[in-house]
């Protein structure tokens, strides 16, 4: 179950980056155009913000997976292992729940925005279908969340989520 989880968040990373990479390309395709021969690919604006949009929502599992948020431990860092265990638990169930938030939110989001058939001002595209996009990475985010906040209440190594090996002094 862990190693299929962490697979999953590991494509979806590969595609957000191929995502972000290909938004990157048009990027310098338009501006070049626009400056040789002053017309930009029509949108790019627009192709732009969704992209990264849907890059960073494919990306937030591996992230929360590989624990690559910013932690401000200055506090707990003389705290027993077993207690600075519960809170990274804690921070883990909220993060998840966050995630689980947006996920739902922006599903409800899509349909409300199909229903009322709006569409981006340059290029005319359904306005839901970024909206859609954003929920799979969100929930994939949630699922990695709650399941690491399971391995720290239980005292278990992150190693079996993050597939690193365990040395058993890391947890």
């Amino acid at each position: 179950m862990l190693g299929v989880l962490r697979r999953i968040a590991s494509t979806f990373a590969i595609v957000g980056a191929a995502v972000a990479l290909a938004a990157a390309l048009m990027v310098v395709t338009s501006i070049t155009l626009r400056a040789l021969t002053t017309r930009p690919i029509q949108g790019d604006v627009e192709l732009t913000q969704f992209a990264i949009a849907l890059a960073i929502s494919l990306a937030l599992p591996w992230c929360q997976l590989r624990g690559a948020n910013i932690i401000v431990d200055f506090f707990t860092q003389r705290l027993p292992r077993h207690q600075q265990r519960r809170l990274d638990g804690l921070g883990a169930l909220l993060i998840g729940a966050m995630c689980a938030l947006l996920a739902w939110r922006t599903s409800v989001g899509a349909i409300a925005v199909r229903e009322a058939t709006e569409t981006s001002m340059i290029l005319g595209l359904p306005m839901w279908w970024v909206y859609a996009s954003l929920a799979p990475g969100l929930a994939l985010a949630a699922l990695v969340a709650f399941v690491q906040a399971v391995l720290h209440f239980r005292d278990a190594p992150m190693a079996a989520l993050s597939g690193e090996p365990f040395d058993g002094a890391s947890a």
